[in-house]
């Protein structure tokens, strides 16, 4: 657990951990003179101490919750019918409220599943590390298991893979994996890099082809456990921790507390 003593901690570095922004964004802020410690204007060198009092905006920031937190990080089995979103102005259900409460922190999405989709959920309360698996350009592979309605010719799967022209741009699926079928219904899981709305679904349709089911069950180097069922959670251990915060360039920085472990139930 780090806390912010005599030399504190870089500013940037305590809010994007507590999900207030990427560091870049705060930098960006702290040009922009929006960032007071103790009344006075931040710079890009400035530290967060023990008694700091921080404004953004002239709005206070209760920044110590974010200096003692450890990197927790959940993997949620969505179900279809739940959004990814703190509250529901339609009053569906969200996945906040499934998880375990945390005192002084909250759960972040990294990236986030329709309410159609099933599947891979990571959430953390490490905003630096939501930040990075999200960033556009770290190009973290996604990967889906689809369920599709008729047949689909080698020509289509062939320009899937080639890309097509979509509303917001050029997509493509990095790999089509055929996993076999009977009847109407046939599977394959594909794979993309990139986070865009609705992606899949999109691409699929594009072609004519309907999407009967869609799961994800990869996001960059964590898959869904075949043990864990829909609606449950698994906390990532700290040897799992580690490796994770490797792939995102992060060796380092993380804290090791001892914390509750939510297995697969």
């Amino acid at each position: 657990m780090q806390k912010a003593g005599a030399d504190g901690e870089r500013i940037q570095k305590v809010l994007a951990r507590g999900g207030v922004g990427s560091r870049r964004e705060i930098e960006r802020w702290i040009d922009e003179g929006r960032l007071k410690i103790n009344s006075n204007p931040v710079s890009l060198g400035t530290r967060l101490k023990t008694g700091d009092h921080l404004q953004i905006n002239d709005r206070v920031v209760h920044w110590e919750k974010f200096a003692v937190q450890p990197t927790r990080v959940l993997l949620y089995h969505k179900p279809v019918g739940e959004v990814v979103t703190r509250r529901d102005p339609e009053g569906r259900p969200v996945v906040f409220t499934k998880l375990p409460k945390m005192e002084g922190s909250r759960w972040i999405s990294v990236g986030r599943l329709d309410i159609n989709t099933s599947g891979l959920l990571l959430v953390t309360n490490n905003g630096e590390l939501a930040n990075r698996l999200m960033h556009p350009s770290t190009e973290v592979e996604r990967e889906y298991a689809v369920r599709i309605l008729g047949e689909v010719s080698a020509a289509t799967l062939v320009k899937l893979k080639e890309g097509v022209e979509l509303e917001d741009g050029k997509a493509k699926f990095n790999d089509i994996i055929f996993f076999g079928g009977e009847g109407a219904n046939k599977w394959y899981n594909v794979i993309v890099a990139e986070g865009r709305n609705r992606l899949v679904r999109r691409l699929w349709e594009s072609q004519n082809v309907t999407v009967s089911r869609l799961m994800r069950v990869r996001y960059g180097p964590v898959v869904l456990p075949e043990r864990l069922k829909t609606g449950a959670v698994y906390e990532l251990t700290d040897k799992e921790l580690d490796l994770l915060f490797e792939f995102a360039g992060m060796v380092g920085e993380k804290h090791y507390v001892d914390k509750p472990n939510f297995k697969a139930r």
